[in-house]
């Protein structure tokens, strides 16, 4: 409970402290109103002085790490989660994010659960199977508290973290999530974060469809992921402060004609999934955040990208509805193709399938969703395996030199 509780607190004061600088410091409702409201010039200088700033907690100790870092606690408990780094690199994050940096907040939410979790058994003293369950059940208290859930912030504990189906961990995991989640809907507000959706499907023959955006979103997670490497290794060239300075001035030089492209993206997929994009802007956009998130972390600002991956599946997705509506005239298409392609470049990312799905399940609370998410997802992710044996949080682990691969019996290693 204390490891939920902790979990929880620190996601609302997160969020609660970005809200402050949107609506107090910067006169905006959240993010994107704040930079529409801000004259060219400061869209350009915001993001690049907090990249500097950024920078110069990164250089001071607060650099590398992530979901990474959790996963080998958790599963080889070989990784000691020191919950002072992890605040200090969560001050980054959180100048990265509040200058609007294109980069997702559930990474710091995340890595404090873990952290977290980790400091209350060092100091109860527990022994180190309990305490690898303890730092779990934090991490998926800190999804939980993100994105409000809890059924995919259990999955996101099962299949990313861990690989396989530890009962030691499932107990303690269920009931951080219950009351991270039910902490933050207390102090936040209850429902799913993005608003209930409406799917609609005409027939089952759609489903052939549904399989076709699964094969495209796994194509873009990969541009995506291999464009995130690419910018690792052009930035890695660039000292800090000045390689996060860069980062945020890429962003604040792209945010002066498109300033959706700012923070994590929660604010334009809301008008997305509402239709209030013209699919010439959608195109751009899809570019545009790419771009933006890949300058913002390969530059070293610390936060997360699965945010930012749901509005690219999102955008991918609304594309491809539209064009099934302007060739097989399925009126509502985009909405509902938006949904399943948030799933599917999800699960294209971090090869988590169910926890995909049963994300956008409960986003959008209608159960007629739920065959299209399954194939969808199924799909993007044996696709993208194929084409890259790595996710997202695996290729964090095997550029420190850590192997992890998915079998049968679960994980193997190296």
């Amino acid at each position: 409970m204390a490891v939920a509780i902790g979990a929880a607190a620190f996601a609302i004061v997160f969020r609660a402290g970005l809200s402050f600088v949107y609506r107090s410091l910067l006169g905006g409702r959240d993010v994107l109103d704040a930079f529409r409201g801000l004259p060219r010039l400061a869209r350009v200088v915001l993001p690049a002085a907090g990249g500097l700033f950024v920078g110069l907690v990164a250089r001071a100790g607060a650099k590398g790490g992530g979901v990474g870092d959790v996963m080998e606690a958790v599963v080889l408990g070989r990784t000691n989660l020191h919950l002072g780094r992890t605040s200090y690199k969560a001050l980054g994050s959180w100048l990265a994010i509040a200058s609007g940096g294109s980069i997702g907040r559930e990474g710091p939410l995340i890595q404090f659960g873990g952290s977290w979790g980790s400091t209350v058994a060092r100091v109860v003293r527990l022994p180190d199977a309990q305490t690898r369950a303890l730092i779990a059940a934090g991490t998926a208290a800190g999804f939980a508290a993100a994105y409000n859930t809890p059924f995919a912030a259990v999955l996101f504990v099962l299949e990313i973290v861990t690989g396989v189906v530890v009962l030691e961990a499932i107990v303690p995991v269920m009931v951080a999530t219950v009351i991270a989640t039910a902490l933050t809907r207390l102090f936040v507000g209850g429902g799913p974060i993005y608003g209930e959706r409406a799917f609609t499907m005409a027939s089952s023959t759609e489903l052939f469809l549904h399989a076709l955006l699964g094969v495209a979103a796994a194509l873009v997670a990969q541009g995506f992921m291999r464009g995130l490497s690419l910018g690792e290794r052009l930035f890695e060239h660039v000292r800090q402060p000045f390689r996060a300075a860069l980062g945020g001035l890429v962003v604040g030089v792209l945010a002066i004609g498109l300033p959706e492209i700012t923070g994590n993206g929660y604010e334009p997929l809301n008008m997305l999934l509402d239709g209030r994009f013209a699919m010439s802007v959608v195109v751009v956009l899809i570019f545009a955040k790419a771009l933006a998130t890949t300058a913002s972390v390969a530059s070293g600002s610390p936060g997360g990208v699965f945010t930012p991956s749901l509005f690219l599946g999102g955008a991918v997705g609304a594309l491809f509805g539209h064009a099934v509506n302007v060739v097989f005239h399925l009126p509502g298409s985009e909405g509902s193709f938006a949904l399943v392609g948030m799933a599917a470049v999800s699960a294209a990312t971090t090869h988590a399938p169910m926890m995909a799905a049963v994300l956008v399940f409960e986003i959008s609370g209608d159960y007629a969703i739920a065959l299209p998410l399954v194939l969808a997802t199924s799909i993007a992710t044996i696709i993208s395996r194929r084409l890259r044996p790595d996710s997202l949080y695996t290729a964090e682990l095997r550029r420190k030199g850590v192997g992890w691969t998915l079998t049968y019996q679960g994980r193997s290693y190296q």
